[in-house]
């Protein structure tokens, strides 16, 4: 603490002043903390839909198209907070002091960053519906639905995290993640928000080298927990599974065989980084639509489904086998083509069940006959998105032989990587150039929203940039067989 001199340096100033006035202390502040970005990733099913159903296991993993958020905290007279998401025409802001504090503080109400929540409180649910019901009030029914299920995670974990005394802050959300296509949107939002409120909160630090695993494990599973609560916001009663591939990355194993409790869900820590190609059908799906079917073709032939549901099961359990086999070899073409196999043996079996769409069919015979690689529905079917492992022969001219045909016909296609890294963090925002001088480019809030497209988020954020080119780089959280795993991008 440091006294407060008024008029005066000599001595005698000095003593007249101590006899005469009290010493004035002034309390220091915490220091603004910098501009910061967290990311998380989507995610496929890539063995096991519709089995899931009925108490068989599934497999699911990280894809490389990730979200990002950039916080900005703001000076101390501006009292607001901020969420926008420019992806999805999106801007709002709240009065800090006006919010529901109260009742989320009371101490009937009141949660600690590492608490456990299961369930939303009805209490404080219906606290933010006044500070809910006028974002995005001139939107269609169907945007404003989706603007205020994004705010309400927000202001949940804001107001659950956070304090009255919280500084003013910027949110702002970008994503490379198609929305409402079962890639695990809202899960990678809600991982990011998760982790920077923690973040703010300083209830995480690292990740770094050195950080012991098992403290790496209970920082992810905190950021695990109330990326959870995010999801509870927006879809009512989720699986949980699409938020833990989120935060984890890699892959995991999920069965749920009562629904009455939470899925049984794997980390599969070792699992390989794979090239992948994914093509949005464009067609809406609807899983409620598509799990009605299977149950209508259970319940008629049941002698004959119930084999199926089965064999779709056999086919997760030997993928999940498979790598983690010390024989698999992700550079061996061997141990990739079994993975490709099982893909097309699960496609199979879910055109069996009914539940594939001619323009999914159509996919995978654009690429069969490229010799591209091994190709199957993800999620519920019935339109939404293919996968294909491609395989390591795969020539470039078939390749954009394919992207002019899949172009032509109305398909969307993303080229990425299935397998890797979970919830991550860029602190402070900044991307050094590695040399012995400070500085570097700044990733702010205005280039952040101007960025174009996926191409443009990502060179900004720094994807794909060689490790020696830049000095600063994402550190992710990631927990490999027990061992912290310290991965640079």
């Amino acid at each position: 603490m440091e006294s407060l001199r008024i008029n005066g340096d000599d001595e005698g100033s000095k003593r007249h002043e101590s006899a005469e006035r009290p010493t004035v202390r002034r309390k220091k502040s915490a220091p603004k903390m910098p501009a910061f970005l967290t990311s998380a990733p989507g995610k496929v099913i890539v063995y096991g839909e519709h089995a899931v159903v009925y108490g068989k296991a599934a497999m699911a993993a990280a894809i490389s198209l990730r979200s990002y958020l950039l916080v900005t905290t703001l000076s101390k007279l501006q009292r607001t907070i901020t969420l926008r998401f420019p992806d999805i025409n999106m801007e709002h802001s709240w009065m800090i002091d006006d919010l529901p504090w109260s009742t989320f503080a009371h101490p009937s109400k009141k949660k600690n960053y590492f608490d456990l929540v299961d369930k939303l409180d009805p209490k404080l649910v219906e606290a933010m519906q006044p500070h809910l019901s006028v974002v995005s009030p001139k939107a269609s029914p169907a945007d404003k639905k989706i603007h205020q299920s994004a705010a309400s995670a927000f202001l949940y974990l804001f107001l659950s995290l956070g304090s009255k005394n919280f500084p003013g802050c910027i949110y702002t959300l970008r994503s490379t993640i198609p929305i409402g296509a079962g890639l695990g949107s809202s899960a990678s939002i809600s991982v990011c928000l998760s982790s920077a409120m923690l973040l703010q909160v300083r209830t995480l630090s690292g990740p770094h080298p050195d950080q012991p695993a098992d403290e790496a494990e209970l920082q992810i599973e905190r950021i695990n927990r109330w990326a959870f609560v995010g999801e509870m916001c927006i879809h009512g009663n989720p699986s949980g599974v699409d938020n833990t591939v989120a935060t984890r990355g890699k892959a995991v194993v999920f069965k749920r065989g009562d629904y009455s409790s939470p899925p049984t869900v794997t980390p599969i820590g070792n699992f390989p980084e794979l090239p992948l190609i994914l093509i949005n059908t464009r067609r809406p799906r609807s899983t409620a639509i598509e799990v009605a079917k299977v149950a209508a073709l259970k319940e008629l032939y049941p002698a004959i489904t119930q084999p199926i549901l089965e064999a779709i099961d056999k086919v997760t359990e030997s993928a999940h086998e498979l790598v983690l086999s010390s024989a698999f070899d992700p550079k061996d073409d061997r141990s990739v083509r079994k993975l490709g196999d099982l893909m097309s043996i699960n496609q199979g079996l879910l055109t069996a069940l009914g539940v594939s769409h001619p323009k999914l069919d159509r996919i995978r015979e654009l690429i069969d006959s490229r010799e591209l690689g091994w190709t199957k529905l993800t999620g519920a079917g019935g339109g939404g998105c293919a996968i294909t492992l491609l395989n390591s022969s795969a020539s470039p001219s078939a390749l954009l032989s394919l992207d002019e045909k899949l172009a032509s016909e109305g398909f969307d296609k993303y080229e990425m990587t299935l397998g890797g890294a979970g919830v991550g963090v860029l602190l402070p925002a900044v991307l050094h150039d590695g040399s012995e001088d400070e500085g570097g480019e700044e990733i702010d809030q205005e280039s952040f929203l101007n960025a174009n497209g996926i191409e443009g988020v990502e060179k900004l954020v720094g994807v794909g940039v060689d490790a020696d080119e830049k000095g600063e780089r994402w550190k992710f959280w990631s927990n490999v067989q027990g061992k912290q795993e310290f991965i640079e991008v």
